[in-house]
């Protein structure tokens, strides 16, 4: 599990560690059971807190993610099919908002946008 870390970063560092465990398991790099590294491990890996791994780790517990078991570790949690769908759904929105803000900038058509759209969409199913 490649995490990376940046002090540059106005994002606190446990926020860091928590969005890229989500990408993983959204990506499904990660899959329900898999096992994470435990706090301490973490925390070593990536020259940091303790206390700061445990807090992303609390979060991705708390937001569904991940479940804890005392003495065995954290692991990917079951995800319902649905909501992980959406939650996808939700980045692609996202990152088409970013593609059509570019457009706009450089005045690029919509027929125009879409036409590159498409294809891009078809280079990807070769």
């Amino acid at each position: 599990m490649d995490i990376i870390i940046s002090n540059q970063s106005d994002v606190p560092i446990y926020q860091q560690i928590v969005v890229q465990i989500k990408n993983l398991i959204m990506n499904g790099e990660l899959a329900e059971g898999d096992p994470l590294p435990s706090i301490r491990t973490l925390a070593v890996e990536l020259q940091i807190s303790s206390i700061t791994t445990k807090r992303a780790y609390e979060e991705l517990e708390r937001e569904g993610y991940i479940v804890s078991q005392v003495g065995r570790g954290s692991f990917v949690n079951a995800q319902n099919k649905e909501l992980m769908r959406e939650k996808r759904i939700k980045i692609v929105e996202e990152k088409l908002v970013e593609a059509m803000a570019a457009a706009k900038m450089i005045e690029m058509p919509r027929d125009e946008l879409i036409q590159l759209m498409d294809i891009l969409y078809e280079e990807e199913l070769k």
